[in-house]
């Protein structure tokens, strides 16, 4: 009998505890004691948000795919397969690991207003987003935007020079969306313009200085893994995010994006970005003997101030409109730090 009181008596406090830790756990961190564990800190992940299957467009499985990343150093990656969500459940379920990597399902909403492609990726969308087809480029743009937005993803505009579809006036009318491509690593997209057309940079800043707070995203756009080294082809790990995020999970990430906390890269790492309410200030990590001028970019794509030193800072004076950062090293490596609104000269328009 004393024995099968211990038990009782072992069981209830054993309940006890749990019912504690449920409420604990249901609790608001307002809620919370005072002595309750710390907010977890943000850290930079790496990913890439456009890169294609053996499903639709691409030459590997999405098993080779995914390999191909976790094992390049990413932390996440999002399959955009032409007008089809390639699953990733089962891809999550042998390669991701908590706080280093994972797979967000994703499509590349693909159309066409008449002769001119129309691309936009759907980021951790929940079903697949059906292509708009018909209208102007802007109708056709904003379809695929409302489609993406309603599958509860995230939009991002693709390769605007590519077939030279989208101008600096279709992004500028478009709605309902934070991120487009300033550099995509497909060779043939015209990511620098040409003809009288303006480069993707160029498109920034003028969407930038005409109110509209929109955020420059690179990918590889890697359709190819099977040449590796063939600069004439769509291969992987030729631009990508860093994006500050407290948890690798989806819907952080998605989060951190439509905010503007990361930056997009060629192959420049920063150690920190940090703006406050007087200045932006960017830390390039260092690598050998390479070297480094950090721009920064205001109204109209001017250089405000250029710096030599791996650290460097900007003192806003109220009237820049917006301002950027962009790093350029000594071997053609780029990274893009997203704009901060600054004065009266852009807004944040949807």
């Amino acid at each position: 009998m004393r024995g099968r009181n211990a038990r009782l008596v072992l069981l209830s406090a054993l309940g006890l505890c749990l019912a504690a830790a449920a409420t604990l756990d249901s609790q608001t961190p307002g809620d919370r004691a005072a002595g309750a564990a710390p907010a977890r800190p943000a850290r930079w992940y790496k990913g890439n948000t456009h890169t294609h299957t053996i499903n639709q467009g691409g030459d590997s499985t999405p098993d080779e795919v995914v390999r191909w990343y976790r094992e390049h150093g990413y932390q996440f990656l999002t399959i955009t397969d032409h007008n089809l969500l390639t699953r990733v459940d089962g891809l999550n379920a042998i390669y991701a690991s908590d706080d280093q990597f994972l797979v967000v399902a994703g499509e590349e909403v693909t159309s066409r207003s008449g002769d001119r492609p129309v691309h936009i990726n759907g980021l951790d969308v929940q079903r697949v987003v059906k292509a708009h087809e018909g209208g102007t480029v802007v109708e056709t743009m904003q379809g695929n935007i409302d489609g993406i937005r309603a599958a509860s993803g995230v939009p991002h505009i693709n390769h605007p020079n590519f077939g030279w579809g989208l101008t600096t006036d279709d992004l500028q009318r478009a709605r309902n969306y934070k991120l487009f491509e300033i550099h995509n690593g497909h060779p043939s997209v015209n990511n620098l313009g040409g003809g009288g057309v303006p480069g993707l940079e160029e498109v920034w800043d003028r969407l930038l200085s005409g109110g509209r707070m929109v955020y420059g995203m690179a990918t590889d756009d890697a359709h190819v893994f099977k040449q590796p080294g063939n600069p004439s082809v769509s291969g992987p790990g030729r631009g990508w995010v860093m994006v500050r995020a407290a948890r690798l999970e989806a819907a952080a990430l998605m989060q951190a994006l439509e905010r503007g906390d990361f930056y997009a890269s060629t192959g420049v790492v920063l150690d920190d970005v940090q703006t406050t309410a007087a200045q932006l200030t960017v830390k390039v990590k260092t690598e050998g003997q390479t070297k480094y001028r950090v721009q920064f970019i205001g109204r109209g794509g001017v250089v405000l101030r250029e710096a030599v030193e791996p650290a460097a800072s900007y003192t806003f004076t109220g009237s820049e409109g917006y301002v950027r950062a962009k790093v350029i090293d000594s071997n053609g490596r780029f990274a893009w730090v997203q704009p901060v609104e600054v004065g009266r000269g852009a807004s944040t328009a949807p």
